[in-house]
């Protein structure tokens, strides 16, 4: 990133959000209502529209591009991701396909910043790849909106790299097969915080630096000279319980000055980039029902209590007014809680460990908590995102 003194982000941001009289415009046919999702598997829209009218689904797309285990072996000459966008459809779910084959194609090799860049300088290995964007966009071509989320982490590797033209050519490919090959498709970029070398969650930075590392991020965005329909970031990747006792970090817990940079990040990011924002794959912990009791998919988190427990529709309207246009929970690897019986254990209601004394509503491994919360916001009604 070759953007200037930290100094200069900061006027840059501070420029940018202040005084700002619009938000970046919706992407063409997105919901009017901030909308909630959740990773489902093939198969599951029913079963999610009658738990709560939700949105979005969303599913990984993943295994390599030249590996024989890539998501277009799934099903027959990759008709997964076809029946994953009808089905959704016909439950009137926006679907969401997170596309997550860099990492696991070859050559690749050392950790994934390694592996990425090693396969984006291949020339072989992105003959396979573009090929197999090509399918993915013709099994999703329609008439109704697909939003395809491009290789989360990724860019904050170029980020960090300063590879901005390699990450300029990436990006600029994808926008190009998409407005030729499937112009229905929503595509999202996804912003890595972390990808400026600093991390927000660990540093707690005052406001000031908090909008020159968006600003940042922005900027790197702007590089890349090709215009995404929207952007996706993520709270974390898994609950901060499950970092705490599987990962020995405590630290991933967020209180609510947490909370406010996160927002003030994205606020920023929202305004400077010109792209508004879905928050993706957010923990699906919590600290109210019995089943959280930080075992193995039963760990405890606070960012659904804090999206919808008691002062969340004050919250959400807040997000909704920065530039969050969505907000998808899942988790981001085994063990994290699941909005579902992953642990195949039932209902389960082990003695409270921390004030947690809410009895299970239901089979799933955070006691129900998620989908009963989400029939709620929708039962109050959706909030209106800001045009």
């Amino acid at each position: 990133m070759r953007s200037g003194s930290a100094a200069a982000l900061a006027t840059l941001a501070l420029a940018g959000s202040v005084g700002a009289p619009r938000l970046p415009p919706l992407p063409a046919r997105w919901p009017g209502t901030l909308q909630l999702g959740v990773a489902d598997e093939p198969g599951g829209a029913a079963a999610l529209h009658r738990a709560a009218p939700f949105g979005f689904r969303y599913q990984y797309l993943a295994g390599g591009v030249n590996t024989g285990r890539g998501w277009a072996t799934w099903n027959p000459d990759g008709t997964f991701a076809s029946m994953y966008v009808r089905d959704s459809w016909a439950h009137g779910q926006l679907p969401v396909l997170t596309y997550y084959m860099m990492l696991q194609s070859k050559p690749g090799g050392g950790d994934e910043a390694h592996a990425d860049l090693a396969n984006l300088r291949n020339a072989e290995t992105m003959a396979a790849y573009w090929k197999d964007v090509a399918l993915l966009f013709a099994r999703v071509k329609g008439t109704k909106p697909v939003v395809v989320h491009v290789e989360p982490d990724l860019w904050g590797y170029l980020e960090q790299a300063g590879e901005s033209t390699l990450a300029a050519s990436f990006a600029q490919r994808w926008v190009k097969l998409r407005d030729d090959l499937a112009p229905n498709v929503i595509l999202a970029y996804h912003m890595s915080g972390w990808g400026t070398k600093h991390d927000i969650v660990y540093e707690d930075p005052p406001d000031s630096t908090v909008r020159a590392y968006a600003a940042q991020s922005a900027a790197f965005y702007r590089s890349l000279h090709a215009r995404f329909d929207i952007s996706f970031e993520d709270f974390s990747d898994r609950d901060a319980g499950f970092y705490a006792k599987i990962n020995g970090n405590p630290n991933t817990w967020m209180k609510p000055a947490d909370f406010h940079r996160h927002l003030l990040y994205a606020q920023t990011f929202v305004r400077l980039a010109g792209v508004r924002m879905v928050a993706w794959q957010i923990p699906l912990g919590n600290t109210v029902m019995r089943a959280m009791n930080n075992t193995w998919d039963h760990f405890q988190d606070n960012r659904v209590q804090w999206l919808f427990g008691p002062g969340g529709r004050a919250r959400l309207r807040a997000y909704a007014r920065a530039g969050f246009a969505g907000f998808l929970f899942g988790r981001g690897a085994d063990g994290a809680t699941c909005a579902c019986d992953a642990a195949k254990d039932g209902v389960t209601n082990p003695a409270p460990i921390d004030g947690n004394t809410r009895s299970s509503l239901s089979a799933d491994d955070d006691g129900g908590y998620f989908k009963a919360q989400s029939r709620a916001y929708y039962r109050a009604g959706a909030v209106t995102l800001p045009r």
